[in-house]
């Protein structure tokens, strides 16, 4: 779980068919996060790349975002409710008696770790890695969390530990803060529409 002031704070191209509100919504203007300057990057992650610096060094061109098929939604639904429903919810401290650690989880992690591990199996469903961006949000009560953004033609969308539905970015009651570059996995990039972050980061 991501804490305010704290250093807390995963194919198939053709036409999407089957989606209505969430598309209807998607076709308006704001459907896609607008993405500005190279931003500091959390701490957590930092540690994370230190220990998997593959992850964090895939570079790409930069690109339109992909259409999903309807294939490609129900894999996306499937893992984002797996993962939800298998994980179980504990806090860093509980888990590894420290304050920010983001790790794959086995039976149990914090928002990060749902990120991560989600988005480990949309690659290996063949998802490219820069339309796969943990974001960080604030919550409504101003608690920081973590997100994970599927870049799509139809719009941003937003795999989430604390719903099961697959929602556009728009729907959902955060403030987006800041994500992963999709050029570069080991860079972050603010997001113009959001907030000054005031979560704990690397500097």
């Amino acid at each position: 779980m991501l804490r305010r002031g704290s250093a807390r704070i995963m194919l198939c191209v053709s036409v999407l068919v089957g989606w209505t509100s969430s598309m209807a919504v998607a076709e308006h203007a704001g459907a896609s996060m607008i993405t500005g300057s190279i931003t500091s990057q959390p701490i957590g992650h930092y540690e994370f790349c230190r220990q998997f610096s593959d992850e964090c060094s895939i570079r790409s061109k930069r690109k339109n975002a992909p259409k999903v098929t309807a294939f490609g939604w129900d894999v996306v639904k499937k893992i984002n409710s797996q993962v939800n429903d298998h994980v179980a919810p504990v806090t860093d401290w509980e888990l590894h008696g420290e304050e920010e650690v983001w790790s794959y989880p086995g039976v149990a992690g914090d928002c990060e770790d749902y990120v991560l591990l989600k988005r480990q199996m949309l690659i290996e469903k063949g998802f490219s890695a820069s339309d796969l961006l943990i974001t960080v949000v604030r919550r409504p009560d101003g608690e920081g969390h973590a997100v994970l953004t599927l870049r799509t033609s139809q719009g941003d969308f937003v795999l989430d530990n604390l719903a099961n539905d697959v929602k556009i970015w728009t729907q959902t009651p955060y403030k987006y803060l800041k994500r992963q570059a999709s050029f570069h996995t080991g860079r972050w990039v603010n997001i113009e529409n959001g907030n000054p972050v005031i979560v704990g980061s690397l500097r």
